[in-house]
């Protein structure tokens, strides 16, 4: 994981360490922590010492940054996909300093702090005020009740870009009542062999709200289900059927094959930056 990752909402991942405790009912099948073991690193409780890094993978950011300006382009950075920069752990007071320095000197690079944790941004974060315009502050808000907990502590954070991700999308969410203080929603379903499905009422909700805001929307992917009336069922040889979510059908796939396709179409949105 790093540079060019996988991810589509962003161009590269860094970690600054890997490893975090579950918090919320999106955690419960966590990808990373399936990632981390499948490496042999037993990393995710409380008592569970992370992993750490050396002084190479800390100069990643500042290749990024070069690259960026020799291209003319900005670069996205998700900021951390195995663990959470949030984490209140004093095991990361030192890593997390190590971060605080390396954003304000990469100012070609766009730093996506996406946590389950907002609760904690204003006291774990050196900024005061106005955030730098390099750093977009985002939540997960898997569930109605995840998004009405994180969502107000999102919202005391003065940055140019607040976002949110609603993945994995576990239930109805409405935000309509937020919408118009954020700048980017990003939804997904869950992948993983243990994985829920996720109605697509659940997404057209959240599309038309943030169409009707002017917000940018990203549907990231459907996940290893999708619904029976999707024309991606076609593509299978293979269909195991799961029962229903809410009566609707559902189907167990390939990710890649079950894709990103709602109503005919896909929406990969980014946050306007010009403004």
């Amino acid at each position: 994981m790093g540079q060019h990752s996988a991810i589509e909402w962003t161009d590269h991942t860094f970690n600054p360490w890997w490893g975090c405790t579950k918090v919320s009912p999106g955690c419960v099948n966590c990808y990373a922590e399936t990632w981390a073991l499948r490496y042999g690193h037993d990393i995710w409780g409380n008592d569970k010492t992370r992993r750490f890094f050396g002084e190479s993978h800390w100069k990643q950011p500042t290749t990024w940054n070069r690259q960026a300006l020799d291209n003319g382009k900005r670069a996205r950075v998700f900021c951390a996909s195995m663990s959470d920069v949030f984490e209140d752990n004093d095991s990361l007071v030192k890593e997390r300093e190590k971060l605080w320095e390396i954003i304000p000197e990469t100012t070609m690079l766009d730093w996506l702090l996406l946590t389950k944790r907002p609760e904690n941004i204003k006291k774990l974060t050196p900024f005061t005020g106005k955030w730098p315009r390099n750093v977009w502050a985002m939540a997960t808000t898997e569930t109605q009740e995840y998004a009405d907990r994180r969502i107000p502590y999102l919202l005391e954070i003065d940055s140019d870009i607040k976002g949110l991700s609603i993945e994995p999308m576990l239930g109805p969410v409405d935000i309509s009542k937020w919408i118009n203080e954020i700048q980017w929603v990003i939804v997904g379903g869950e992948s993983g062999a243990k994985s829920r499905p996720m109605n697509p009422d659940w997404i057209r909700s959240i599309r038309d709200v943030c169409l009707d805001a002017g917000v940018a929307f990203f549907f990231k992917q459907w996940g290893n289900w999708a619904p029976n009336n999707s024309e991606q069922i076609d593509k299978l040889e293979i269909v195991t059927k799961a029962g229903t979510i809410e009566n609707l059908e559902m189907h167990r796939m390939n990710k890649k094959v079950a894709g990103s396709v709602i109503d005919g179409r896909q929406w990969k949105q980014l946050p306007n930056l010009s403004n």
